[in-house]
């Protein structure tokens, strides 16, 4: 995760157009979980209750 941050910075302090993509692979863990752990779809369905998103751009933050 250091080397993204770093790769990232580098490129800004570069003035390059920028683009970080992360994937949210907690439903792929989730299944996992369900299937070697027996949780039960409550628990994992609570575990993504009430999760949130934010995005910066330009020196501003939305929040989803």
């Amino acid at each position: 995760m250091l080397r993204v941050l770093s790769d990232v910075l580098t490129a800004v302090d570069g003035r390059r157009v920028t683009l970080l993509g992360l994937l949210d692979m907690s439903a792929v863990r989730l299944q996992h979980l369900e299937k070697n752990f027996g949780l039960t779809v409550v628990v994992l369905i609570s575990f993504l209750t009430d999760r949130t998103q934010e995005v910066f751009y330009n020196g501003w933050s939305t929040v989803t």
